[in-house]
């Protein structure tokens, strides 16, 4: 099987390297501050480990969705303008323009001259029935013939999504997950995305052998951290199959 290497830029954003191929997850190049959303904003504690141009040219943009600053902001925006391909929700389509591809729940990208084929599957912003709140986001299969079977969360807080998919495909090799228990005023205690327990549930569900959490730290949004995440996996048995980077790391399987 093929190797499947990922390298830990900051929050969300994240180099992965499969089949030939290399992936951004959500570009977030801008320093720490305030980052007005609505009427509220949201407050970034830190800066990637690596600029835009360090990190350089990709083949693709894993985009979950555009319309909140810690998944794609002033400086990621400006990034998409050099990607040849930018793979997102339609919502992201209609807001960004021709620069981005929709790809509808369940539909699949075949990425040309290479094994790789990119599913976009099902994710929920927060509890069901707040779409209306925090917007329409998507989550992304990477699969293909001799490749590792690889899950990417995106922004979902949603362990039935987790279960719906282990049941249509069954085991994932890998399994790329959006992990701080983020929570907002205007959902009260809810988690907009995985909290650490949620992440650990969510690789037994999906009989994951290796995990690697991002968007777990750099924003004051986050409830949860490193060490919870350290904790919730101990917890449940799962430690060996937690790969917790820091800033600039990488891990190859």
């Amino acid at each position: 099987m093929s190797e499947f290497t990922v390298r830990y830029v900051g929050g969300p954003t994240a180099i992965l390297e499969i089949g030939g191929v290399r992936l951004l997850t959500d570009p977030t190049f801008d320093g720490p501050g305030d980052y007005p959303i609505g009427d509220r904003k949201l407050v970034k504690t830190a800066g990637p480990a690596l600029a835009a141009e360090e990190v350089g040219a990709v083949d693709a943009v894993l985009l979950s969705h555009d319309q909140h600053p810690d998944n794609l902001d002033q400086s990621g925006r400006s990034y998409l303008d050099g990607v040849p391909l930018v793979l997102s929700t339609r919502s992201a389509r209609e807001r960004l323009g021709e620069r981005v591809t929709a790809l509808p729940t369940w539909t699949e990208h075949h990425v040309a001259g290479t094994p790789l084929r990119i599913t976009a599957l099902p994710a929920e912003h927060g509890p069901k029935g707040t779409e209306h709140i925090t917007g329409e986001v998507t989550g992304f299969m990477l699969h293909g013939e001799g490749l590792p079977r690889v899950y990417v969360s995106g922004d979902n807080a949603s362990l039935d999504v987790v279960r719906g998919l282990a049941d249509r495909y069954g085991a994932f090799d890998v399994a790329v997950l959006f992990a701080g228990g983020a929570q907002t005023p205007l959902l009260g205690d809810a988690y907009l995305t995985l909290s650490s327990e949620g992440a650990a549930e969510a690789a037994k569900i999906l009989e994951a052998r290796e995990v690697v959490p991002l968007h777990f730290e750099h924003w004051g949004h986050f409830s949860q951290g490193p060490q919870t995440l350290v904790d919730a996996f101990a917890a449940a048995g799962l430690s060996e199959r937690l790969n917790l980077l820091e800033p600039g790391g990488t891990v190859k399987f």
